[in-house]
């Protein structure tokens, strides 16, 4: 297995939408297997019968070139179908990352949550290691959508660090979630990396405050 993407119903009825992709808007894994043409062979049989054994309403592969290129393309494109649902508005990004033994029951939390929401938000996720995405559209300018997104984006946080997970995958603590920094990795854990900030920029020179 050398990929495997989520995709939530609202990506795919973007993806559709903006690039007339005809794909069953429902949510959807795309995998990418390697290997000899055999061993892909038996990979895609086991990927079969394992989405058949657990409900899936379908399982469709290519190996053309230009056929795989456009199955991938809703996912490959994500950011800019889910832009175009909202023109005017901004995506606010956010990621977390949690066991993937936990990732169905934070997904499902996550989506009834965004659902529930005043926002049009897609969902997005590497979930071979369990890390996914949002993209909540906002008015910039609009000081309580900000809000109201920012409080989306730490409810998500937090539900991820409740299973054992982290509060970003990929994007960063940055000044966003700096107030989770500290349950996340703790006060040894915080100590820690104090000491080596210090050591490697004892002037504080570099990036002073943002973080230590």
């Amino acid at each position: 297995m050398a990929k495997i993407e989520f995709l939530d119903e609202l990506s795919v009825m973007a993806s559709n939408k903006h690039f007339k992709l005809g794909l069953d808007e429902t949510p959807t894994l795309f995998m990418e297997l390697h290997g000899t043409q055999l061993g892909v062979r038996e990979q895609i049989e086991l990927v079969s019968e394992i989405a058949q054994s657990n409900g899936a309403s379908k399982f469709e592969w290519e190996s053309d070139h230009e056929k795989r290129a456009k199955l991938w393309k809703a996912r490959h494109d994500w950011w800019y179908s889910g832009i175009a649902m909202e023109p005017g508005k901004k995506g606010f990004a956010t990621d977390v990352c949690v066991p993937i033994s936990k990732l169905p029951q934070v997904l499902l939390e996550t989506k009834e949550d965004l659902t529930a929401s005043q926002f049009i938000a897609p969902i997005i996720g590497h979930v071979g290691d369990g890390n996914f995405h949002t993209l909540i559209m906002v008015d910039p300018d609009n000081n309580d959508e900000l809000a109201a997104a920012k409080e989306l984006a730490f409810r998500m946080s937090k539900r991820a660090l409740s299973v054992g997970g982290t509060c970003t995958g990929e994007h960063g603590i940055g000044r966003g979630k700096m107030s989770l920094l500290e349950e996340e990795a703790g006060e040894v854990g915080i100590a820690t990396m104090k000491s080596i900030k210090r050591a490697l920029d004892p002037n504080r020179i570099m990036n002073p405050g943002k973080i230590f």
